[in-house]
C-alpha cells in the first residue's frame, strides 16, 4: 500500500518527499526535476512503541512503515501527454491514495508555472487532468459493455450502468470519489483503478509564519474542499526540511517550539497517509523485540497472523489478545493474566488498532 505525492511543478513535492523519508531526491528550482518516481518507505511515528519499550526492555523496535511516492509535477495537458503525462499518470495509478500538495506561500524567487500563486486554481488544474484521463478510461469501457448489455446479460447491464452514471459524473467536473455511488457500484469500478476514485489529503505549503494556524490561501483551499471526505494539513515544507537536518533531538525540539509546534507537521502527515491508506496498528512485544505490523481496517486474526508469516494465517488456532491501554496500566502481560484481562479470539475476531497479539498455530 503507497501514496503518492502529486502537484504542479515547484510546489514542494519532492523537499516533502526528501522531509518524510530522509531520501534525498532530487529538488531544484525547476520544472520536471522528477522524472522517475521516487519510493521511499517511511516510519510511522507512534508513541504507544515508547511505552511499550519501556515496560519491556526489548533488544530492539520496530515501527509500522508506509511507502511514499514522489511522483513528478503535473501540468495542463497532462490527460493529453503534455509534460511526460501519460507516464506521470501511470505513476499515480500505480498508487493506493493521493497526497496533493498545494502551494499557499508567496516568494519571488521560487517561480510558479501559473505565473502567481492560487492553491484553488491549481488544484482545478490537477483535478481535470485526472478526471480527463479517467473520462477516457471509461468511455473505452463503455464501449465494450454496451455490446454485452444488449444482449441481456444483467450482470453487463449492471455495469454499463454504474459506467453511465460516473461518466455524467465526469462531465459535470466531479472526481469519482464525489459521485453518489453504491458500495455495490464502487466494488465494480475497483479493477479499473481510476485516478479520482483514491483517496485524497491536501497538503498546504505554507511559510513558517503560517505554519499554525494557516492563511488565506490555506482558508480559500479548506472552502474549496468542504463537501469533499478529505483531510487538509497544514505544512511548513521548507521550515520542516531544515528540522529534519539538525542532529540533535533537542535542537529539533527547540526549533519546533520557536515555531509554535509541539511536533514535526511531518509526522501528522505520515499518520494522516497512514490513516488514509485504511492501515492500522498492532503490536507484538517480546524480550527480543517490540514490532508494530500493519494490516487494513476490519481485517481478521488470521489475516493479522498472516503478515508476520503465511503458515501463522494458514495453521491459525487462535490469537491471545491484550488490549494496550490495559498492557500499559498493569504494566506487563503476567499482571494482565493475573487480572483476567487476556481475551482468547477465534478466526473471526476482527482485530482493533493497538490490540498486542500471539498467535497460536499449527501447520
Amino acid at each position: 500500500m503507497k501514496a503518492g505525492i502529486v502537484g504542479l511543478p515547484n510546489v514542494g513535492k519532492s523537499t516533502l518527499f526528501n522531509c518524510l523519508s530522509n531520501a534525498k531526491a532530487q529538488s531544484a528550482n525547476f520544472p520536471f526535476c522528477t522524472i522517475e518516481p521516487n519510493i521511499g518507505v517511511v516510519n510511522v511515528p507512534d508513541s504507544r512503541l515508547g511505552k511499550l519499550e519501556k515496560l519491556v526492555n526489548p533488544e530492539r523496535v520496530l515501527p509500522a512503515t508506509v511507502e511514499i511516492v514522489d511522483i513528478a509535477g503535473l501540468v495542463k495537458g497532462a490527460s493529453k501527454g503534455e509534460g511526460l503525462g501519460n507516464k506521470f499518470l501511470g505513476n499515480i495509478r500505480e498508487t493506493d491514495a493521493i497526497i496533493h500538495v498545494l502551494r499557499c506561500f508567496d516568494n519571488d524567487n521560487i517561480v510558479h508555472v501559473e505565473e502567481n500563486i492560487d492553491p484553488v486554481r491549481d488544484k482545478g488544474i490537477i483535478d481535470v487532468e485526472l478526471q480527463l484521463k479517467d473520462m477516457e478510461a471509461i468511455e473505452k469501457r463503455l464501449e465494450k459493455t454496451k455490446k454485452a448489455a444488449r444482449t441481456g446479460d444483467k450482470s453487463a447491464q449492471k455495469e454499463f450502468d454504474t459506467l453511465t452514471k460516473v461518466a455524467q459524473g465526469l462531465e459535470g467536473f466531479n472526481s469519482v470519489r464525489s459521485i453518489d455511488l453504491t458500495d455495490e457500484e464502487r466494488e465494480l469500478l475497483k479493477p479499473m483503478q481510476l485516478l479520482t476514485d483514491k483517496p485524497i489529503l491536501y497538503v498546504c505549503n505554507v511559510d513558517d509564519v503560517a505554519a499554525v494556524k494557516g492563511n488565506a490561501y490555506v482558508d480559500a483551499v479548506k472552502e474549496a474542499v468542504k463537501d469533499e471526505d478529505a483531510e487538509v494539513i497544514i505544512l511548513a515544507v521548507a521550515t520542516e526540511a531544515d528540522i529534519v537536518e539538525l542532529e540533535e533531538y533537542e535542537e529539533r525540539q527547540m526549533f519546533l517550539e520557536d515555531l509554535g509546534l509541539e511536533e514535526p507537521g511531518a509526522s501528522k502527515l505520515i499518520r494522516a497517509a497512514y490513516k488514509l491508506l485504511n492501515l492500522q496498528t498492532y503490536f507484538t512485544a517480546g524480550v527480543k523485540e517490540v514490532r508494530a505490523w500493519t494490516i487494513h481496517v476490519g481485517d481478521t486474526a488470521p489475516q493479522a497472523a498472516g503478515v508476520i508469516h503465511t503458515d501463522f494465517e494458514k495453521g491459525f488456532i487462535r490469537a491471545e489478545v491484550i488490549k494496550y491501554e490495559d498492557f500499559v496500566n498493569y504494566g506487563s502481560e503476567t499482571k494482565v493474566r493475573e487480572a483476567g484481562k487476556l481475551g482468547v479470539e477465534g478466526k473471526e475476531y476482527i482485530v482493533q488498532d493497538g490490540d498486542m497479539m500471539n498467535f497460536r498455530f499449527n501447520v
